[in-house]
């Protein structure tokens, strides 16, 4: 079962940063994790919310925003962690998905695009750097992930929400052709009170030709439960509890 990175180590170190990416590495990830936005001139940047509020406490919005002032934010502030001696009072960049791509030669990446504007220039960037093999591009978005089909990317895709939900609602004796297109299906553990880390449900997904990740979880109860199911992924903040975890069963 691979084990994802969930925005880096993002229980150690401020989320989506290279300093995150690497801590996870090092703990024994398969797969990072991470989201993307384009500031206003054109860059992927590596972050989860529209705004900088609540990582860096600066309430423009990254759209709104050049690489060269988004450079001057720093990622850490809003961390709610505790900072290990060595990495306490340092600031904390925002890098752009090319950075990270360079700095993590041949590691697998989970790209979650969130604007729909961002996917030419998400597109450029990995074709540049020759990372369409490497790259698992996702989103809740309907229309990005159509998009970024529809622009032929090479590489492979997650389904969006529209397309869990098609897949769930599929009975277990359809065939794969009315399956959606792509390839990991990326859910919680439970929807509400429905659990979905159950093996009858992961079964019947990998039938369709899916793959079935669950996020996010960093407790070894439930990352036990996750394994029992037979899922293909997990992912987690917390690598150094999960990583354990897992590799010990």
């Amino acid at each position: 079962m691979l084990i994802f990175g969930h925005r880096g180590a993002s229980a150690e170190l401020p989320e989506n940063t290279l300093e995150a990416f690497r801590r996870a590495l090092e703990l024994g990830v398969d797969v990072i994790e991470t989201d993307v936005h384009a500031t206003r001139d054109g860059h992927v940047v590596v972050h989860h919310d529209a705004t900088g509020e609540r990582m860096s406490k600066e309430p423009r919005a990254v759209a709104d925003v050049t690489l060269e002032e988004i450079r001057r934010w720093d990622a850490g502030r809003g961390f709610s962690g505790r900072l290990a001696t060595a990495d306490a009072g340092r600031p904390f960049q925002v890098p752009t998905l090319e950075e990270a791509l360079e700095a993590l030669p041949g590691v697998p990446l989970n790209v979650d695009i969130k604007p729909r504007g961002a996917v030419p220039l998400v597109l450029r960037v990995i074709e540049r750097a020759g990372a369409h093999e490497r790259v698992l591009l996702t989103s809740f978005h309907d229309d990005v992930t159509r998009a970024v089909r529809a622009a032929g990317y090479k590489g492979r895709t997650g389904l969006s929400r529209g397309e869990v939900l098609r897949a769930l609602a599929l009975p277990a004796w359809a065939p794969r052709v009315l399956r959606p297109p792509g390839d990991r299906v990326q859910i919680p553990v439970a929807m509400g009170p429905v659990p979905l880390a159950r093996p009858d449900l992961v079964r019947r997904l990998q039938r369709l030709g899916l793959r079935v990740d669950f996020w996010v979880v960093n407790d070894v109860v439930g990352a036990h439960r996750v394994a029992r199911s037979g899922a293909d992924g997990i992912m987690t903040d917390d690598p150094r509890t999960i990583v354990s975890a897992i590799r010990a069963r």
